[in-house]
């Protein structure tokens, strides 16, 4: 298999689901919408034992930028720590400075955290003030396994060049992963514009909730409106279609 399918997991029915649909990992988090953030010790235990494929733990304590304080750092350490002790196979994180550059002392202080772990650069990349440069610096730093990455734009569609010129600046050296609206829809385009064989994806469908009762005028989030009534869940079809389409090109 020359490709990696990884789907973004938010709960332990989405990780069976993307095992079912025979995706190569899963990341496992909260908070989807807010771009991700640190799933409990719970879900992770859960997860762990629920499928076999490795499971990564984005380790994010917030919404919001990649700017980390002390106690944000401490928090992510013991993060990293429990996610290792529960048996999780890799992490995902990344912190920048308040320009925009590496965030040498932060990222050095979780990289020791995760000795042993495969530890992926997340979309913190897309934000930074130069990509190039970036990439090198992750590359000399060591310790990264892949990076996943939009290409600096909305969409990795949107990014398809970005990711090629990165795909060809990497030359090996660290995984790029192409993330961020990737459907099967526009997977073979993907391919063929960016050059990546590594792809991420929550693969997500509406689900039915379970209560009869709805008091729909209520709702959990204030003014962020969302249905209360459903859950957004991986379905195993949309994994396996896209996996066929992986299949056919590599």
């Amino acid at each position: 298999m020359n490709y990696e399918l990884e789907i973004c997991a938010n709960s332990v029915a989405s990780c069976i689901e993307a095992e079912k649909g025979g995706a190569t990992r899963v990341e496992l988090c909260m908070g989807i919408p807010e771009g991700g953030t640190t799933p409990s010790a719970g879900m992770i235990t859960e997860a762990l034992k629920a499928i076999s494929i490795p499971v990564h733990v984005i380790i994010r304590p917030r919404s919001g930028d990649f700017h980390y304080n002390e106690e944000e750092l401490r928090e992510m350490i013991y993060d990293i720590q429990l996610a290792k002790k529960l048996g999780a196979h890799g992490v995902v994180f990344g912190c920048l400075d308040p320009e925009g550059e590496y965030d040498q002392q932060a990222n050095r202080l979780l990289l020791k955290a995760a000795e042993g772990m495969q530890i992926t650069f997340h979309r913190a990349f897309d934000v930074c003030r130069d990509p190039h440069k970036m990439l090198e610096t992750l590359i000399s730093e060591g310790g990264f396994t892949r990076i996943l990455t939009s290409g600096c734009a909305p969409t990795a569609p949107e990014g398809a060049p970005m990711i090629r010129s990165l795909v060809k600046e990497a030359h090996g050296r660290i995984g790029i992963m192409a993330g961020s609206g990737v459907r099967p829809s526009n997977l073979e385009e993907l391919i063929r514009e960016s050059g990546a064989n590594q792809f991420h994806s929550s693969l997500r469908t509406s689900v039915p909730g379970h209560m009869t009762f709805r008091r729909k005028e209520v709702s959990m989030g204030g003014s962020v409106q969302i249905d209360e009534f459903s859950n957004q869940i991986t379905s195993a079809q949309l994994v396996k279609t896209t996996v066929d389409i992986l299949s056919q090109n590599f």
